[in-house]
């Protein structure tokens, strides 16, 4: 991450106040500049991260931003900035974070456990993921399985063990559109058979 020089500032002050004053500017730059321990640091807790789980480049500058200001005392905004901006090059050089590939993976896992498009595109978008990348990801997401998903998940509709009455039909219609699914789909699974959702389960597709 390159912090563009200030030139007219510099020009500035050192008109003001000659040598003294540049020199007063270039002990600040040089100050904002983390140290080699700092760098170390960065690269290693993003290595952990990283080996833990998952991450989008957004929650990996975020983590290691919220981290230097716990661990370095008296850490300069600029070079908080610089680290988490060092740990995200790090990573990419290792082949360690991929935008597409962490959208196109939690996608998978989110339809398997009942989320909608709608819902998935959210929290893709919430974590930092490029609306272009958030959009390639749930392109092929079927929300009719999903809401099937839901259903098993939640003992719904076709996967009902006690019986129906009017409280229950609006609870269970309610929780289809809370999840991000139209009234016509949350109906329609709401209604269906065990051996119709079965189907769409085993032939539908999870991505």
């Amino acid at each position: 991450m390159m912090i563009p020089p200030v030139r007219d500032g510099r020009a500035r002050l050192f008109a003001s106040k000659g040598r003294a004053g540049l020199d007063l500017i270039d002990d600040q730059a040089q100050s904002d500049q983390p140290t080699p321990r700092m760098l170390a640091w960065a690269r290693n807790s993003a290595a952990y991260r990283l080996s833990r789980q998952m991450m989008t480049e957004k929650q990996l500058f975020d983590a290691i931003s919220r981290k230097a200001r716990e661990k370095f005392e008296e850490i300069s905004v600029a070079q908080v900035e610089l680290l988490a901006a060092a740990a995200v090059t790090f990573a990419y050089d290792n082949g360690a974070l991929n935008d597409q590939a962490y959208a196109e993976f939690k996608t998978r896992s989110a339809v398997r456990g009942g989320k909608s498009k709608r819902v998935i595109a959210q929290k893709l978008s919430e974590k930092g993921v490029a609306k272009d990348a958030v959009a390639a990801a749930v392109a092929e997401v079927d929300d009719l399985y999903a809401a099937v998903a839901l259903a098993r998940k939640r003992a719904f509709g076709p996967f009902r063990k006690v019986d129906v009455d009017e409280k229950r039909t609006a609870k269970e219609l309610s929780a289809f559109a809370r999840g991000g699914f139209s009234f016509e789909i949350g109906k329609k699974v709401y209604a269906m058979s065990r051996e119709e959702a079965e189907d769409i389960l085993v032939g539908g597709r999870a991505l």
